[in-house]
This record gives structure tokens, sequence and C-alpha cells, in this order.
């Protein structure tokens, strides 16, 4: 009776460490805002599928810096994050060929299609794979605006010598006119602006109203349309692999809700707020007209060659570019 009982504790106890429940930790920066609620909605159906037998703990910084996230992924620090390709070209730099200035204003939706299918390509698997990264789902970001603190512009020559803090693609273009890219700390924006460090900051819509740096500025774009960051999900590889066949299903089966979720949530809400702010703040809304955008699109596509002449020798980057131009292209 007595090995009867012991073996019943045992078994009770393999079943208990069975069943248990799994956590990924999930390390993002800031607070939850617009460009998290693809995280969030995600965190939230995976554990409503899985009956909250699979969770996803979602840390803002408490388990490392932004810039640091995908080393932390690599050494399987935690098992998700979020990061800007921009912050370390060098590491990611296949997925920067969506960052390159395509002078097309596509919905957000679209957006969203496109890095998908970037994100499957061989080159940018391998390329992840580097880092122990599989490429989970992207943070699609309508095309960036530049607000300022300076004069409203007239010409595109007034682009030079003004500072701007922004992503590669855009400021390569914008530097061809002049313009010098300062690098300021998201977090930093705002005191920057207000110091004088820098004269404007280039964002999505959800950054500008996270940082409020529209309070301190006299003129928004409307129609830059030089592109915006990519800013993917990302797991490590071997956690994901190591889930069990319910819990994979439940995470990658909820990519794209959470995916309808961030756009829906965006364009419903996060845009207008965008607009009413800098309409209420009485910023000059600066339209480039024809000429001006033709002339920003010479300069685009010289800054989209050099993206394929830099990278040729680090992998097909013109297979890579022509494939993701093609995507933009699609009606």
């Amino acid at each position: 009776m007595y090995k009867l009982l012991i073996g019943i504790v045992a078994t009770s106890f393999l079943i208990v460490e069975v069943h248990a429940a799994t956590q990924w930790n999930v390390s993002l920066w800031g607070k939850r805002r617009a460009f998290t609620e693809n995280v969030e909605k995600l965190s939230e159906l995976v554990e409503q599928k899985t009956n909250g037998d699979f969770k996803l703990k979602i840390s803002y910084g408490g388990l490392s810096k932004s810039r640091e996230n995908l080393d932390g992924i690599s050494i399987g620090a935690f098992e998700m994050a979020q990061f800007c390709s921009f912050y370390h070209k060098n590491k990611n730099p296949s997925i920067t060929v969506t960052e390159l200035p395509f002078v097309t204003n596509v919905s957000l939706a679209k957006i969203a299609k496109i890095y998908q299918q970037v994100n499957q390509h061989p080159i940018v698997v391998k390329d992840l794979a580097r880092w122990n990264a599989t490429l989970l789902m992207p943070t699609p970001m309508p095309q960036y605006s530049i607000v300022s603190k300076s004069d409203p512009l007239k010409s595109l020559s007034d682009f030079k010598g003004l500072r701007v803090r922004g992503p590669g693609g855009i400021m390569s273009v914008l530097a061809k006119l002049g313009a010098i890219k300062t690098g300021v700390p998201f977090s930093e924006v705002r005191q920057a602006m207000d110091s004088g460090v820098i004269d404007a900051a280039s964002f999505a819509p959800h950054a500008h109203l996270a940082t409020k740096d529209y309070k301190v500025s006299k003129w928004a774009t409307t129609n830059l349309n030089l592109g915006s960051a990519n800013c993917p999900v990302v797991v490590n590889t071997q956690a994901l692999n190591k889930l069990s066949e319910d819990h994979r299903k439940a995470l990658l089966g909820s990519v794209d809700e959470a995916l309808e979720h961030y756009v829906n949530h965006y364009n419903n809400k996060t845009t207008g707020d965008y607009e009413k702010a800098i309409r209420d703040q009485g910023l000059t809304l600066v339209t480039f007209n024809a000429s001006q955008q033709k002339k920003l699109n010479q300069l685009a596509e010289s800054v989209r060659q050099e993206w394929v002449k830099k990278y040729s020798k680090k992998f097909d980057s013109k297979a890579l570019f022509d494939f993701t131009e093609a995507l933009f292209k699609q009606n």
C-alpha cells in the first residue's frame, strides 16, 4: 500500500510537470502604445487559445535596452522581442531593404503583407538565422512625416543644414539635400528639440504623439513618402522549435489576427489623433508639389541603387531589392 501511494504521488508530480504552463518573456521598450498593439493582441490571443497554458509576459524595458534586443534573442535571454532594423543595420542588412524610399504611399494593411513576404525570403531568413532569430510578425508603419521647429520649408534647398532625427532610407535622401542626420535616442527627442540639439524629427504618427515633438514645432510634412522604419517582432528559433504543436499553432495562427487588430487601431485612432494634434497646435502643413516630388524620387532612386551596391558582396542584394520593389509596385 505504501509503495502504491508513492507511485501515485510520483505520477501526479510527473503530470504536473508535463502540463506546466509555458511562459515566454517578451522584450519591448517605452510603454504600451499603438506601436506595440500587435504584440499586446498576440499575447491576448495566445493565452485565450491555450486556456492560459501558454503566456507571453511582456516587459517594457525591464529585460533589455531596445538596441540590444536582437542580441538578447541570439543568446536566449528572452524568447521574443521587438527591434528596429535601423538601430543596427550591420546586424540585419537584408531587412533594411524595406526601409528604402520607394516613393509610394501604400496602405498600412498592404505594408504588413509586404513585410511578411519579405520576412519569408530565403536571403532574409538566412540573415536573421545568424542571430538564432526567426521573424514572427512585422510592425507595419505608415509613411514617415517630419515635424520641425525651424521656419516652414519653401523649397527643397531649405533642407540644407537641417538637423534631423530619422531612419536610414529617409535620411539618405535628405542628406543629398544637405540635411544632417542626428542620432538621438527616442526617449530624448523632445528634450533634444527643446534644447536645439535637433531641428526636426521624422516619425510615424504614433511616435510624434509619444514624443510630443509637435508641441515645439512650426511645420509638418503631409506627403514626404520616403518610407518608414521596419521594426519586426522576432522569436528565439530554439524556443520556437521547442514549443508543443498546440502552442506553436496558437502562436503562429494568431499573427494575422494580431496584425489586423494593429492596423485597425492605427488607422481608426492613431492617425486621426496625430492629425488632430498638429491641427490643434497650428502647425503649417508642408506639401511637396509635383516638381519637388520628382526631384525627391530622383534622389531616392540613387539611394536605392546605392543600397544594392553596398550589400552586393554580402548577399544577392539585387534579387532581394527586385523582389521587394515588385511588391511595392503591385496594386
